[in-house]
């Protein structure tokens, strides 16, 4: 291959939360092909998706847009209008990249074939790697260089499992429940939860039982959760394995994450859409074609929906869109211990629910929310409902535990996250602004 630009290798998983690789460290689990990406790289343990649910976040990922700003709010919904045309395969595909995409695909408004790539493979996990080995195989015979993204399925399969269905990728093995992951130290509902949130998990009752969950029975979940996740890392290693018998894992950037987490029983939630952090924050490794010093963890905070593209894009050299508001993580990447001067203080998430029939209209048939995680604190804000503003110490309470946006002795850090969220509304004509309290307004 003449071109000298790396090939990209994207794996993405499905609702795999940042904690759930025994490298994080979590003894419950053992992921070695993640372990490994992790060593070879460098893994960003402030990772945050921009919205803790499927499609907003692939759709977020594939344009370096919040979700908000391109309308992609659920799982389901077409948006409004047509997504941006840079997204990620067209601006690969117009630079002369090979595209391919295998696995899981769920963007509204946008398909494989007329965003860039040729699709090696629709289904779910089963044969997924199978269809990538020919196309890694011919990686040398190129004269171009590739974007290979291998979207995997599982851990979503809890989900089915919740339901007492079966994983798409097989039944889960029982265990004696003496071998069962304890519960989380979260496991119980914090102090002045929001009203709205709980009204959202009675709604996800009619769902997913777990109201009759006792305590084995989350610990049974949990169990389930972390063998699905070995589960797809050994569809990881078989495909690292391929590209590794392509000869081609030198001149290859691997780029690791998920679109969004599971809360694993933490505040007695299973699956996510909300936004503490066992579903909001992700596994992010970006491993560095062969040479480069790996193994390291940084702490800076990391959008992934915003922030892959442009990355991905600086190791190819390709202008990604200068309006979107994403930067590119290669130059922590590439900086050892240090730490670049203009790095980000704030990341943004989003989510919101819809209640159809169950509640009048207008206001509370739908349910909004917005988080803003700083170097020391997260706040979240509700559009409605009692103690709908969150406010947590996470050096001190990385549980999410106590919300301290009812103490006075707290109220400067809350009028700060508040006019960061307003600030950060307003920029992209977000109408959340509208539920922002003002600064010394005191919290409802």
């Amino acid at each position: 291959m003449t071109d000298d630009r790396p090939n990209i290798l994207l794996i993405m998983t499905d609702q795999q939360s940042a904690t759930a690789m025994s490298c994080a460290p979590n003894p419950d689990l053992h992921t070695p092909a993640m372990d490994a990406l992790a060593a070879g790289g460098v893994r960003f343990g402030r990772a945050y998706c921009t919205n803790p649910l499927c499609a907003p976040s692939r759709a977020s990922m594939m344009t370096g847009r919040m979700p908000s700003e391109i309308g992609v709010d659920d799982n389901v919904r077409e948006p409004a209008g047509p997504l941006p045309a840079r997204t990620l395969g067209r601006l690969f595909a117009g630079a002369g990249y090979d595209c391919a995409y295998a696995g899981k695909w769920h963007v509204p408004g946008l398909a494989p074939a007329g965003s860039g790539f040729r699709q090696l493979h629709a289904g779910g996990d089963d044969g997924l790697v199978a269809a990538c080995r020919p196309f890694l195989a011919d990686g040398d015979r190129r004269d171009t260089p590739f974007l290979l993204v291998a979207s995997f399925n599982e851990p979503h399969g809890i989900c089915e499992w919740a339901r007492g269905q079966t994983p798409p990728s097989g039944d889960v093995d029982e265990a004696d429940w003496r071998e069962l992951p304890v519960l989380p130290a979260n496991f119980a509902p914090g102090t002045e939860e929001p009203e709205a949130l709980r009204l959202v998990q009675r709604f996800a009752w009619t769902v997913h039982p777990t109201q009759e969950w006792d305590e084995e029975g989350w610990r049974r979940y949990r169990h389930a959760y972390f063998r699905l996740c070995e589960r797809v890392d050994g569809e990881i290693a078989a495909l690292v394995a391929g590209l590794d018998a392509s000869g081609l894992r030198e001149r290859t950037v691997i780029v690791f994450t998920s679109d969004h987490g599971d809360m694993q029983g933490a505040h007695r939630w299973n699956q996510k859409k909300n936004l503490y952090e066992e579903a909001s924050r992700v596994p992010f490794v970006v491993v560095p074609p062969s040479g480069m010093a790996g193994g390291r963890v940084r702490d800076e905070l990391v959008s992934v929906g915003l922030d892959l593209l442009p990355t991905l894009c600086d190791y190819a050299g390709i202008e990604p869109d200068p309006d979107a508001a994403g930067t590119s993580v290669r130059p922590l990447v590439e900086s050892g211990s240090g730490q670049p001067p203009s790095w980000r203080d704030q990341v943004v998430a989003e989510t919101e629910w819809t209640f159809p029939g169950l509640m009048p209209p207008p206001v509370l048939a739908r349910l909004q929310a917005r988080m803003v995680r700083t170097e020391r604190h997260k706040y979240q804000c509700y559009s409605w409902g009692r103690h709908r503003e969150q406010l947590f110490d996470l050096n001190a309470d990385p549980g999410e535990m106590v919300n301290l946006a009812t103490s006075g002795a707290h109220q400067g850090v809350l009028d700060d996250h508040r006019r960061r969220l307003a600030a950060h509304c307003a920029t992209l004509g977000d109408d959340f602004v509208r539920y922002v309290p003002g600064p010394g307004v005191p919290p409802r």
